[in-house]
């Protein structure tokens, strides 16, 4: 009877192991099936969590909730008529000059290829070589022949996402108004034995991704800012469009500083096609990556995550491939919470 049990013990670990995977691919489908819903969703909580601790701030000083946040959402009315009166047309004239060069920008490259496809010694290898830059300058054309329906879908998906925008604000209000309740409809669904072990952990997990989101939000802000400082003053074109796209790319880890230069660099040779700009403009992001990496991060993240390089870049994919941008950028939170949770687990925490 004895070694019938311990039999039977492995299998029903087995089948908690498989189900646990199959619910896991079937909230990946789902996630990927209904990404703009979650989107909207997902905004909505990025921006509750990061103003939350605003609320909170203001019920400690005996505001009621209600009046705290309505007094939020006339500064942030504020804030929006000005984004909108100042930033968003900079932004609009930066991305529609962009979009009238993008096609120059192309038949450079192609005629580049062309240049080093004539240069090519006759030797052994070149015509593989040649070979090889026909079908990249048949992409270029390619790639020119799409560009318009390239910028058309994308001002469709910025369409599509101003109306997120728009329904975020009431979403926010919500999840920020009935805080409190649906975090006590929660507590009240959890196992009496469990409560207080539970509650430990969602308060670790709850400083961990606190942390992470106001800190990256920041880090992203101010690089966004330093690298369209920076070359505006080179003189590089299309500095707002090259500053947003390094402060969006200093989400990813590792690689995000690299894939930050690239549009600045490929815009400075373009204009000047001089090596001593193309050096300036690398000194210049990492004179920002040193100050991001040396300066700002110590001081606006409190405590490292510390996760795993190989689990960071797996999650970051992962979740990028099927949550676009959120999953980008909620996938060291979400790896996080997984490794604190498992920290307990290890522990015996769960027995």
């Amino acid at each position: 009877m004895e070694h019938t049990h311990h039999a039977h013990t492995p299998r029903n670990d087995y089948g908690r192991f498989i189900a646990t995977i199959l619910l896991l691919c079937l909230l990946a489908g789902a996630g990927y099936a209904l990404q703009h819903t979650i989107s909207c969703f997902l905004l909505s909580w990025v921006i509750a969590y990061l103003l939350d601790p605003l609320l909170v701030s203001a019920e400690r000083r005996g505001m009621k909730r209600l009046y705290a946040l309505g007094l939020l959402y006339i500064l942030l009315t504020i804030l929006t008529v000005f984004f909108l009166t100042f930033i968003v047309p900079a932004i609009t004239i930066s991305w529609n000059s962009f979009v009238l060069d993008l096609p120059a920008y192309i038949q450079k490259l192609k005629q580049i290829a062309l240049e080093w496809k004539t240069r090519l010694p006759d030797r052994y290898g070149s015509d593989e070589i040649q070979w090889l830059i026909d079908k990249a300058s048949a992409n270029i054309d390619t790639a020119a022949e799409k560009a318009g329906f390239w910028a058309y879908n994308f001002g469709t998906r910025i369409f599509f996402n101003l109306f997120n925008i728009v329904l975020s604000p009431i979403l926010v209000f919500f999840m920020l108004y009935y805080k409190l309740i649906v975090i006590d409809t929660i507590i009240s669904w959890l196992p009496d034995s469990r409560r207080r072990q539970i509650l430990d952990i969602a308060h670790e997990v709850n400083i961990s991704i606190g942390g992470y989101l106001r800190g990256q939000v920041m880090v992203s802000i101010i690089v966004a800012l330093l690298a369209t400082i920076a070359l505006f003053v080179l003189g590089i074109p299309h500095p707002i469009f090259c500053g947003i796209f390094a402060g969006a790319a200093s989400i990813l880890p590792f690689i995000g500083v690299i894939i930050a230069t690239l549009p600045a660099l490929f815009f400075a040779w373009f204009k000047f096609q001089s090596a001593a700009m193309l050096g300036q403009t690398t000194f210049a992001f990492a004179v920002i990556y040193f100050v991001e990496g040396y300066v700002i991060k110590p001081l606006v993240f409190k405590e490292s995550m510390n996760l795993n390089p190989l689990v960071t870049i797996i999650m970051v994919m992962a979740l990028g491939e099927t949550l676009g941008f959120w999953g980008i950028l909620l996938a060291l939170p979400i790896a996080s919470a997984i490794k604190i949770t498992w920290g307990h687990f290890v522990r015996g925490d769960f027995k």
